[in-house]
């Protein structure tokens, strides 16, 4: 196969100045893409900003030969969202692209988190992929190929305690991409989700430590294995506008690429429907090994519509 290239593509990265997304955009530009490296460059709990974080990927970005600049916008931030779209616009030319890649995460037990952590991290997660995609809709939808990719996570499926915050507001992402895909195939965008597995700053052997009540020990053997570099080429190649998926939730890292989806058994029928029928038959309701795809699933992309 030839190589997948994204020359002429502009594409705007959030939480692009550490972890993945900076790995996402150095390979990105690699392949051809003027890049919006944005990243407000604060601490896991919000606080602190520097310009360094984003300013040192562009700067690599450059000397490699690439084309980027860099926002300093939080996500969460409406106004944010706008002027970092709008700095595409008036450094590039268009948008392509977006990769909601921005997060955070506080894990602690759902009788200790506090509301206002719970509240900081739908703000960032959920609302602030919303304050984006907002923003950049109307730009992609334009494209006509537009290519939304959503960075989601294994979380909302209840894999390990204290993840009631993080998890509850990564589900509200999950329900976005998909519904949003619903509507996008018939503007030829494409929106998909991407569940990385990787060692970074969220998910250092400290972190994970107290995710697990384990020793730290435990997890720094471990974690070598989630490179980031062999999570982030999924992210790309649903951002390339060769890729048909919409409505896909893709979980990749150790080398491995997974599909991620919610599914439906055949279920029990009755037209005397009543709690004793419900618990004489619960062993049917709950036995998955007969499912089927719930919602849109990998519906192709339509025509886009013809403005009126």
């Amino acid at each position: 196969m030839s190589e997948l290239r994204f020359d002429g593509k502009v594409a705007i990265i959030t939480g692009a100045g550490r972890g993945i997304g900076r790995t996402h955009a150095i390979e990105m530009a690699k392949r051809g893409a003027k890049i919006v490296v944005v990243d407000p460059g604060v601490a896991l709990d919000g606080s602190g900003a520097s310009a360094a974080p984003a300013q040192e990927v562009v700067d690599e970005i450059k000397a490699a030969g690439g084309e980027a600049v860099a926002s300093f916008e939080k996500v969460n931030d409406v106004a944010g969202a706008g002027r970092m779209v709008e700095l595409a616009l008036d450094s590039f030319g268009k948008l392509d692209i977006l990769i909601n890649n921005a997060g955070t995460s506080v894990p602690e037990l759902f009788d200790i988190q506090t509301l206002d952590q719970f509240r900081m991290l739908n703000e960032v997660h959920y609302l602030g992929t919303v304050y984006v995609t907002k923003a950049a809709w109307p730009h992609l939808v334009k494209t006509g190929s537009g290519r939304l990719v959503n960075t989601i996570s294994e979380g909302p499926l209840g894999i390990h305690e204290r993840g009631t915050g993080y998890g509850g507001a990564k589900a509200g992402v999950i329900g976005l991409t998909l519904t949003l895909a619903a509507e996008a195939r018939f503007h030829g965008v494409a929106v998909n989700g991407f569940a990385p597995r990787i060692s970074t700053r969220l998910s250092a052997p400290e972190v994970m430590a107290h995710v697990h009540d384990r020793p730290v020990e435990d997890f720094k053997h471990a974690m070598a294995a989630f490179p980031v570099e062999l999570s982030s080429p999924t992210a790309l190649y649903l951002a390339h506008e060769s890729c048909k998926l919409n409505g896909v939730l893709l979980a990749a890292g150790g080398g491995l690429v997974m599909r991620m989806s919610i599914m439906e058994n055949t279920g029990f029928k009755s037209d005397d429907m009543s709690m004793e029928n419900i618990a004489a038959n619960i062993d049917t309701i709950i036995d998955m090994s007969t499912t089927v795809q719930f919602g849109i699933g990998a519906t192709p992309l339509m025509p886009k519509k013809n403005s009126t």
